[in-house]
């Protein structure tokens, strides 16, 4: 267990107007947590503090060879009070994976969502409970070695910020449009694709404007090999609904494993759908779509939990699923998501953790 030492903020900043919408990323809480690794004493001086600026040495090693690594979860209020946070444990553990993949040090789970709880009691006049809402919480490590060449720091920092938020998309629940990219690639297996880093996101960038330039909310990504078959959408995975069986793209080591995608594939087993993981192409969708076998489509995310789809484009061809609204399985799932996250629906499984 760690012993987190804290420091309030001498002048509290002031809550945002409840009137107002929060545009997600945009505020932050009054404190932040900090942990320090040295090589040799392992993860030391947990702390809770004032949310500052950082002081980094020009030469620290993240802003040179990109070693570094975040995560991402939320804290709702649920109405009788209750502050919960969804699946900690499962961010913990993607978090370690990732330091496992870019050579950082682990943090002990239980330390990991301790901080994480500290952190969300400290702020939790923070967190608003308008419909839709959450209090995002961005867990992340960073290399702070002073020093030009390519080997893992001996030093990080190991950081979490708080920021309430709204809806991730402007569109709130409403289907969004999706860009199928044909010309640059994210991630291919072996790389970087399977890891919540920062690399994985400047990648995506160049497709990401081009997208937004015609109109489209998110890329959808295509393999990098064959450049034919489906992986994920640029901040969330993806779901198919076809002749009535759930399909999304299988784990092959470039893509992220989305703590959402897994609970979505948990819950349609559970309601007696058939689940498939495996590839699945970008022509085998278009011929679906045509043959009005596709019948929904959606994204999974902790940002925006869960996103209808009711476009897909790929080069100049678009297809419209079903009838471009809100499928009745997609409606399904984020009801009882959202339902268990707020402590309004029955947690079976035990995915809640009271902060």
């Amino acid at each position: 267990m760690l012993n987190i030492r804290t420091e309030q903020i001498s002048v509290p900043k002031p809550l945002p107007d409840r009137d107002n919408p929060l545009i997600f990323g945009t505020i932050f809480t009054d404190h932040m947590f900090i942990m320090d690794y040295v090589s040799g004493q392992g993860w030391i001086d947990p702390r809770i503090v004032p949310y500052a600026p950082l002081s980094l040495e020009p030469s620290a090693m993240v802003f040179h060879y990109g070693q570094e690594l975040f995560e991402g979860l939320k804290a709702y209020k649920a109405e009788d009070g209750r502050i919960l946070l969804f699946r900690p444990e499962c961010n913990a553990k993607r978090s370690n994976d990732t330091c496992e993949r870019i050579c950082i040090p682990t943090i002990p789970e239980e330390d990991y969502v301790q901080a994480i709880k500290a952190l969300v009691g400290m702020d939790a006049a923070w967190i608003p409970d308008k419909p839709g809402t959450s209090l995002y919480i961005r867990p992340f490590i960073i290399a702070t070695d002073p020093f030009l060449g390519v080997r893992p720091s001996a030093t990080y920092k190991f950081m979490i910020i708080l920021s309430p938020v709204g809806a991730y998309y402007p569109e709130g629940l409403n289907p969004v449009k999706i860009w199928i990219e044909e010309e640059y690639v994210r991630s291919v297996r072996g790389g970087l694709g399977e890891a919540k880093a920062g690399a994985n996101y400047v990648a995506s960038l160049k497709a990401q404007v081009k997208a937004h330039d015609e109109g489209y909310s998110q890329v959808l990504w295509l393999d990098g090999v064959e450049r034919k078959y489906i992986e994920e959408v640029g901040a969330m995975n993806i779901f198919f609904r076809i002749r009535d069986k759930v399909v999304t793209p299988m784990l092959n080591g470039s893509i992220l494993p989305g703590i959402t995608r897994k609970s979505c594939i948990e819950l349609c087993k559970l309601w007696g759908y058939e689940v498939e993981e495996r590839r699945i192409s970008a022509e085998e969708l278009f011929v679906a779509a045509q043959n009005g076998d596709l019948q929904e489509v959606w994204g999974t995310g902790t940002a925006a939990v869960i996103s209808p789809v009711g476009h897909l484009r790929k080069g100049d061809t678009v297809a419209q699923i079903a009838d471009g609204g809100i499928g009745l399985l997609t409606q399904k799932l984020y009801d009882t998501i959202t339902g268990i996250q707020l402590g309004r629906l029955a947690d079976p499984a035990g995915w809640v953790t009271a902060v």
